[in-house]
């Protein structure tokens, strides 16, 4: 064999050998598109230059009742009793 069809076999090797990777790469296509969000004109400016995302608090939404309980801090007896309970579970 000469230098010549040496290097055109190796190329020709090489051409198959990337060919095959790229084709495994491209995997099957999906036959279920997943669910796009809906897109719809917003009241709300883009000031940012890119493009503005917003979700649509109503579309597919559960009513969630949230809880009106004030927060407070806990007492420093309240944190004692506790701290005592979870060394009384752990042992």
């Amino acid at each position: 064999m000469t230098d010549t069809s040496l290097a055109r076999t190796i190329l020709a090797t090489l051409s198959l050998s990337a060919a095959l990777a790229l084709s495994a790469c491209g995997g099957a296509e999906e036959e279920d598109a997943p669910e796009q969000m809906s897109e719809r004109p917003l009241d709300t400016p883009d000031l940012s230059g890119g493009e503005l995302i917003a979700v649509d608090p109503e579309a597919d939404s559960v009513p969630v009742d949230l809880p009106q309980t004030q927060m407070t801090n806990a007492s420093e007896e309240e944190i004692e009793a506790a701290a005592a309970e979870e060394s009384a579970a752990q042992e």
